[in-house]
């Protein structure tokens, strides 16, 4: 029996917004979207046009209040091949949240607040 990733899961409060700040800051792109009949919900699936790994993100019609992330001390990691330009991008943005220079790596906080872990590319 073999297991494989495939995605993981961000519930957002506000699609969109979490759909451009994806795209701006780390390339992501819709490859798929299923909507409910009842438009309770909208999956929308990203990715990073090289693996089949995808990060769904979840909009409810009805939540009406900001994801309670606990002490936010789950994440999720990316490589970058130029990471200065990515470290000058996010600056820019005014989303990175987290910088650990002893270790070269640093975290960015998307709109509704889940970290997401920079690496270089040779880490």
């Amino acid at each position: 029996m073999n297991f494989k990733f495939c995605h993981n899961n961000f519930n957002v409060l506000n699609l969109e917004k979490s759909l451009e700040f994806y795209e701006k800051a780390l390339g992501l792109k819709e490859v798929r979207r299923k909507e409910a009949e009842d438009g309770s919900f909208i999956l929308v699936y990203l990715g990073d046009g090289e693996s089949d790994y995808t990060l769904e993100l979840t909009w409810l019609r009805d939540w009406d209040r900001p994801y309670n992330l606990g002490d936010n001390e789950f994440h999720l990691a990316l490589r970058v091949d130029d990471f200065d330009k990515a470290h000058k991008l996010h600056k820019d943005m005014g989303c990175i949240c987290f910088e650990n220079e002893a270790m070269g790596i640093y975290f960015i906080a998307d709109p509704d607040n889940y970290w997401i872990e920079i690496l270089p590319q040779n880490m």
